[in-house]
């Protein structure tokens, strides 16, 4: 059960505990990220709030990494979102109620969520385990494999959980019309990410070439990633997803765009593993519907793709999609 505390005293959207707190006021996403690092103008209001909350401020301790502000103290963590988030504490609070139990790997638990100074925020458990992009280096090859199987389970546990109600969740139609309203905005939209003529000019052919499955919305992490995932060693086994707060509802084939580029990395061998263990089949259309949903994913930017990933052997598209997603 989701706790929502009351604060004591709220004025005007801005809460009262003996003094006024002062998290900024973050409008926009332009506005957000200098606003989030800088912990000087963070810290004041998230101790008020700890104080609130029971949590013990003096053992708090911000996460480097992240979008937004995050911190943990003990077996707590609590996190940030900013005027400009929407709902997505709502979303990542929801969903991991949803999912209490349901995955062969720990999942936050959580303990409080609510308003806060503008802001929202949820409070919920630590898990145990190392960031799999800090362990990657250390990890021996079969290793590697068995944590790639281990992904498919996960992934394929996640997508039998029904997703639950959510006012206002994105998006904001039928799954059918958002793909539609991503593949007109699609070659636009890369090319004003800084994506060149070159690769901009083949998207329409491309996506026209491909036929996307109808089929049922499934409950979705979207940014399935190393950065996501939790694991532990001897042998190395994955304890833990966390970050839901991009959770949507959609087709499945959808999430393993995300694998591919932020946990294969293009390693075809293990986004094969993921896809085998997940009991996705291996077709010859594959990896061109798999990077057709990377071009309309919602934080899609190809540009920022081609300088971390692979290169193909020509600059095709279709070469694209075999380096990074032939199986």
């Amino acid at each position: 059960m989701i706790r929502r505390p009351v604060n004591p005293i709220a004025v005007r959207g801005r809460v009262i505990v003996g003094c006024v707190t002062v998290l900024p006021v973050v409008g926009s996403w332009e506005a957000f990220r200098p606003s989030s690092l800088d912990e000087a103008a963070v810290r004041p209001g998230v101790d008020t709030l700890c104080r609130h909350l029971g949590v013990d401020a003096a053992a708090l301790r911000r996460f480097p990494a992240g979008s937004r502000p995050v911190y943990c103290a003990g077996e707590l963590v609590l996190k940030l979102y900013p005027q400009a988030d929407g709902n997505a504490s709502a979303v990542e609070a929801s969903v991991l109620s949803a999912i209490d139990g349901a995955l062969p790997v720990a999942a936050p638990q959580v303990h409080a969520c609510g308003d806060w100074d503008g802001w929202t925020y949820v409070l919920m458990s630590r898990l145990p385990g190392v960031p799999l992009d800090v362990a990657w280096p250390g990890v021996p090859a079969h290793d590697r494999d068995a944590l790639a199987a281990q992904a498919g389970e996960l992934l394929a546990a996640l997508h039998q959980v029904r997703p639950p109600p959510i006012p206002g969740w994105f998006p904001d139609m039928p799954w059918p019309q958002f793909a539609a309203r991503q593949r007109a905005a699609c070659e636009q939209s890369q090319r004003d990410l800084g994506l060149a003529a070159r690769w901009a000019d083949q998207i329409p052919a491309f996506l026209d070439r491909v036929t996307l499955p109808d089929e049922q919305p499934v409950l979705l992490h979207t940014e399935v990633m190393r950065q996501h995932l939790l694991a532990e060693p001897d042998p190395w086994r994955l304890t833990g997803l966390i970050d839901f707060e991009p959770a949507m509802r959609g087709a499945r084939e959808y999430e393993f765009a995300a694998v591919g580029v932020y946990f294969a990395q293009g390693d075809t061998g293990l986004l094969r593993q993921t896809l085998t263990s997940y009991g996705h089949g291996l077709d010859a259309g594959l990896s061109r519907r798999l990077l057709a949903w990377l071009l309309l994913h919602r934080y899609s930017c190809l540009p920022r793709y081609l300088e971390r990933l692979p290169r193909p052997p020509e600059p095709t598209l279709d070469a694209l999609a075999d380096r990074w997603f032939g199986c």
